[in-house]
């Protein structure tokens, strides 16, 4: 089997190419006629046969095929990202079974379905289970299924032992796992990385596990559906040598043509056996021509191309991107800079901004700040991993289940040490705290309106020095999620203020960037920032 070793292309040729996939004991073939054996309740074949057509076939075979000097399979992992609509609920299901009452069944086997909610999870439920009851002859006399409302959903094989059971990151309880075989369904809208973890970690306790990854595109990169698919795309690059893991990945690249028809057909390899409809595509890209919203809509779940979150953004995080080179501080140090807080309610994010400005360039220093009580649970909710932005030294978290004001200031002042602090500018919400003690010591410290006046200016300066490559961040993790959460509003004459992209979003770091900014923008006079007429009526200076 041929995979790319050099191309930056991830699409996998191998599916069409006819390169041979090695099958030494015969397994390969063995799944592909147990799965072409069952039956599905919406096949149009004849007697219901299950349709496994030639692109999955391969799949089948790549997966099932290839075996180690032991006769264990070598592929441990499937990454299957897939737009909607080309039946890949169908083949996940299917695989499940081939573990729960086929060929590949352990006894006592463990098979997972799982998803970000019980209602996802029995997407794929339904599937396996309209295929067991589609063979009455040969499937319901020898299983079991489990499905009243309200309880665990499951479809058991007495003769073995083995189960196939739903289970979902909302469950109550989902430790102690040890499963032969997990579904991941959807894993871009899973929230956190504690179901992920509790199901790779039960895969690991045992010889030839499968985990099977089948997901459509997403948004952002701060979750873990991202770290897996970029994984993925480095191994069908060939950056990464791992041949337990086989990528499948049908995605456009992000600057493509949504309406050029040969890349729908060439994204989405069911289009040659008559799915998802065609027809579908041509009325959803005339909608795409005047809508951004269903122009997103067409990218992410029918071309597969990976958004950022927010659906109107600032800036393309592309561009952004530019600017993630590494920083070294240190040449910074005694330089003047300006700082732009914004404090956050007492439980949620809290963010610092240091800006030093060197004629057109902009370079911040971003820190961030949560409560220590509860900080996996806070970051599943966000979908984000705070605990591991904190081992890494991007937030600091504080003692308790709020944030420490004085931790806050505290850094501000060691900022103070090491550079020439010209002013620190506050979004005067939940802000007192942390600014009256440093008044109290005579910090230049000022206030900053966050109205349509004072923001819209201040977006333009931040935005021209982000395009043109004139904005280094230094790749900081956090303060990309909060760009990447940003949305903007608009009034009649073009003024643009930010604010979040959904309600659970956190924009603080961006806030205190476009503060930051904008103060080094007007104020790199090297006088005093009492003396700067750039100081409005917008600018409430605080002695």
């Amino acid at each position: 089997m041929k995979t790319p070793s050099t191309s930056s292309d991830t699409y996998p040729h191998w599916i069409y190419d006819n390169s041979p996939i090695p099958d030494p004991l015969g397994y390969g073939e063995r799944a592909v006629r147990w799965l072409r054996s069952l039956k599905h309740p919406k096949s149009t074949l004849p007697r219901k046969q299950f349709q496994l057509d030639p692109w999955q076939e391969r799949i089948v075979r790549a997966i099932y095929g290839p075996r180690d000097g032991n006769g264990n399979r070598i592929v441990s992992t499937v990454v299957i990202l897939v737009p909607r609509g080309n039946r890949k609920t169908s083949l996940s299901a299917a695989l499940a079974l081939l573990h729960t009452i086929g060929p590949e069944r352990v006894s006592g086997g463990e098979v997972i379905f799982a998803a970000s909610d019980r209602s996802q999870a029995g997407i794929a439920f339904k599937e396996a289970r309209g295929i067991v009851q589609a063979d009455v002859k040969h499937l319901v006399p020898v299983t079991k299924v489990y499905d009243a409302f309200n309880s665990a959903k499951k479809i058991a094989y007495p003769r073995d032992g083995t189960e196939l059971e739903v289970i979902s990151s909302d469950a109550p309880s989902k430790e102690g796992r040890t499963p032969v075989f997990v579904l991941a369904d959807e894993i871009h809208v899973w929230r956190g990385d504690g179901l992920w973890k509790v199901l790779t970690n039960g895969l690991d306790k045992i010889d030839n596990s499968l985990l099977v990854v089948a997901t459509t595109a997403g948004r952002g990169q701060d979750n873990i559906a991202h770290e897996v698919i970029e994984r993925a795309r480095k191994i069908a690059r060939g950056e990464i040598n791992d041949p337990t893991c086989l990528p499948v990945l049908f995605e456009a690249p992000p600057d493509c043509d949504y309406a050029d028809e040969e890349l729908w057909r060439r994204v989405n390899p069911g289009s040659a056996h008559g799915y998802p409809s065609i027809a579908g595509f041509r009325r959803h890209v005339a909608r795409a021509k005047d809508s951004p919203t269903e122009r997103d809509s067409l990218r992410q779940y029918k071309l597969n191309v990976w958004l950022d979150h927010s659906t109107s953004p600032f800036v393309d995080m592309a561009t952004y991107d530019r600017g993630a080179a590494p920083i070294d501080y240190e040449t910074l140090r005694g330089a003047p800079c300006w700082i732009g807080v914004d404090m956050s309610k007492t439980t949620d994010l809290s963010s610092v901004v240091a800006c030093f400005r060197d004629g057109e360039t902009y370079t911040v220093l971003p820190h961030f700040f949560c409560p220590d009580e509860d900080i996996r649970k806070r970051g599943d909710l966000d979908g984000v991993n705070y605990a591991s932005w904190a081992k890494d030294g991007f937030i600091t978290p504080t003692p308790g289940n709020v944030i420490d004001n004085a931790a806050v200031a505290d850094y501000i002042r060691s900022l103070a040490e090491r550079f020439q602090v010209q002013e620190i500018g506050f979004d005067v919400a939940y802000a007192q705290a942390v600014m009256a003690p440093l008044i109290e010591d005579g910090f230049p410290v000022v206030t900053i309106r966050q109205g349509w006046v004072t923001q819209s200016p201040a977006l333009n300066t931040l935005e021209a020095a982000i395009i043109s490559g004139n904005f280094r961040h230094g790749g900081h993790p956090v303060l990309r999620w909060n760009f990447a959460n940003v949305a903007i509003h608009k009034d009649a004459n073009d003024n643009r203020i930010i604010h979040k992209s959904k309600s659970t979003d956190r924009i603080d770091g961006a806030a205190a960037t476009w503060m930051a900014v904008s103060r080094a923008a007007a104020g790199d006079s090297g006088r005093s920032f009492l003396d700067n007429p750039a100081i409005t009526a917008d600018m409430l200076v605080l002695e």
